[in-house]
């Protein structure tokens, strides 16, 4: 009975982890890594012709069989890294609350129940509680910032006919 308490008690700690998790920027020593790292990977990549790979890791000298995909994930993981982008793995259908929906997205969340209500963002309920697709909440994510960049371009065309804006 102590077990498995414990390993409850083990579970929601990870679960409450997980939940707090900060994504945080590259520092500048890990971007210069990373975009090192993902050349020399891109280019092994591009001479692999399996669907799955042998690697070895050099300190333990393990060595693990991975599907390619596996590695061309990694290196977009390192493309991002040697950006200085900060980035998150979240499986395709996950599904996210209104919280950390608006989180996302970047607005408060009756701001974005309101979207919901006007189908402007798909989603189901479960109970009383909405729950998000992580697919949709990004594709309106990008949706609304390639709206933004047309009303930017906009702005400035008219600009430019008005004579206001030098180029």
């Amino acid at each position: 009975m102590f077990r498995l308490f414990r390993l409850f008690l083990l579970r929601n700690q990870f679960i409450a982890k997980m939940k707090t998790t900060v994504i945080q920027r590259p520092t500048k020593q890990d971007s210069k890594l990373a975009r090192q790292s993902y050349d020399a990977l891109k280019v092994a990549i591009s001479r692999i012709k399996a669907d799955k790979t042998e690697i070895e890791i050099e300190e333990t000298g393990e060595k693990i069989v991975l599907p390619i995909n596996a590695l061309k994930l990694l290196s977009d993981v390192l493309k991002a890294m040697s950006h200085g982008k900060p980035f998150s793995l979240v499986p395709v259908a996950t599904e996210v609350t209104t919280q950390r929906a608006a989180e996302i997205i970047g607005c408060s969340r009756p701001f974005l129940v309101k979207l919901l209500k006007e189908d402007k963002i798909a989603y189901t309920k479960v109970g009383r509680h909405r729950r998000i697709k992580f697919e949709d909440v990004m594709s309106y994510k990008q949706k609304m910032k390639d709206e933004q960049k047309r009303h930017l371009i906009d702005m400035m065309n008219d600009d430019e006919e008005l004579g206001l804006y030098d180029t």
